[in-house]
């Protein structure tokens, strides 16, 4: 094994292994709601929860608009919200993945 190999597969096992940061959290809500962490990745994501009041509430929050936008139907929506959300879509596809 190459010097840099092992430096490589040091640094990804400790990224796999240290505390998650809010930053993360929020980036691994949707997967975590879908049941989609691995479970090493979701006791992580647990782990970081039981300290952080803050990122405790943005996943009930999430929750709670989940639960809400569940019950919506193309009925409920304005032309213009439709129109406001098609933009808002197309903009986001736009923009690729790293924007």
């Amino acid at each position: 094994m190459s010097f840099m190999s092992g430096l490589l597969r040091f640094r990804f096992r400790s990224l796999r292994s240290r505390a998650l940061v809010c930053q993360e959290v929020v980036e691994l809500v949707t997967d975590y709601l879908e049941g989609a962490l691995s479970p090493a990745e979701h006791r992580r994501f647990d782990a970081h929860l039981a300290g952080c009041p803050h990122c405790t509430e943005y996943l009930a929050q999430m929750r709670e608009t989940i639960r809400l936008a569940g019950r919506l139907v193309p009925e409920d929506l304005t032309p213009e919200m439709r129109t406001d959300l098609t933009d808002l879509y197309r903009r986001w596809r736009d923009e690729g993945p790293h924007a």
